[in-house]
């Protein structure tokens, strides 16, 4: 069996599931990988047999996506000739993490396209939604990678087509401890703006991992290094919580790593305030912004000691072999 797993570059959480999910099918199959995206910090230690431009989000650098330069760097034209280059008839089994460009190549050449993503979980009727309808978000999240059938994940199995989270082998065999600091990931926040607002509070000791510096820097209770796996799963297992965005992967293995969370969805992304609402359902406090307004929040949250208790259990294999059987 032929199987193409085209993957969304845009961040890191497509990826991260990919490094569980493409040994699954490389037992299974003959598999090829196609990446599409501009926006990721992780390199999969797998063979890449398409490398696409695509379509990736653009962060800005006060809590949200920069419309403008996503636009700009996503061109009508590029994006065509790249759903005519892939050859996804060569395959027997089309399976998409919410990549676009195979997406919507099977869907104008009436091929099968199977998806397999958080955003399928997330929209899934069954799921939480947040209480302010973002017509224009679902719209793009909806008919951004088309697709035949969907399964998905999601913070919890809302349906048997949606799975919990795939934690990835580095997060299952680490062993976690409670130090003295707390870990924080918000890439839509440039680093002054972290700096200023994180400093308020002068007993905590911060460890940020930051998509804009290229070296470790200390600013009084504040330490801002550059977007590494390895160290940002180390500095996450021994905190005391993580504070990141209402993103998917980072959010589930914190709870998994039993990590007292602290989410802000990012502005214009509607898929984190799908997010969020199922978050803040499980028990989890969501705060809009870093604004000082949200100062008293942060404060609760800090000396709140109780987590969120999950069961993840490692079923990806299961999961997979399933979905291929399904679709012979």
């Amino acid at each position: 069996m032929k199987i193409l797993y085209a993957i969304q570059g845009t961040g890191n959480g497509h990826l991260c599931r990919a490094m569980d999910v493409i040994p699954c099918l490389q037992q299974l199959g003959e598999v090829d990988v196609l990446i599409s995206g501009i926006q990721a910090d992780i390199d999969l230690p797998f063979p890449i047999k398409y490398r696409l431009h695509g379509m990736s989000f653009i962060f800005g650098k006060s809590g949200g996506v920069d419309f403008w330069k996503t636009f700009m760097s996503s061109t009508i034209r590029k994006f065509i000739q790249e759903i005519n280059s892939v050859p996804v008839d060569k395959y027997d089994i089309v399976l998409n993490d919410f990549e676009p460009i195979t997406a919507w190549a099977c869907h104008t050449r009436e091929i099968p396209c199977i998806g397999l993503s958080h955003q399928i979980g997330a929209l899934h009727p069954n799921s939480p939604k947040p209480e302010e309808t973002d017509v224009m978000g679902r719209f793009i999240m909806k008919n951004y990678a088309p697709v035949t059938t969907g399964y998905g994940f999601h913070f919890k199995a809302y349906h048997d087509t949606v799975f919990t989270p795939v934690i990835r082998k580095e997060i299952r065999e680490i062993e976690a401890s409670e130090g003295d600091h707390y870990t924080v990931y918000l890439p839509a926040y440039d680093d002054a703006h972290l700096l200023r607002h994180l400093s308020r509070f002068k007993d905590v000791q911060w460890e940020v991992f930051s998509k804009h510096n290229v070296a470790p820097i200390t600013v009084k209770n504040i330490t801002i290094n550059p977007i590494n796996s390895a160290e940002f799963i180390r500095s996450m297992a021994t905190s005391q919580g993580v504070l990141c965005g209402a993103g998917f992967e980072t959010p589930a293995e914190a709870l998994y790593l039993k990590k007292r969370l602290l989410v802000i969805p990012m502005k214009n992304q509607y898929e984190q305030h799908l997010n969020a609402a199922a978050l803040k359902e499980m028990g989890v406090p969501v705060i809009k912004s870093l604004k000082r307004k949200y100062e008293f929040e942060i404060e609760l949250w800090l000396n709140e000691s109780s987590r969120v208790q999950v069961d993840y259990p490692d079923n990806t294999f299961h999961i997979i072999a399933n979905i291929l059987k399904n679709h012979p």
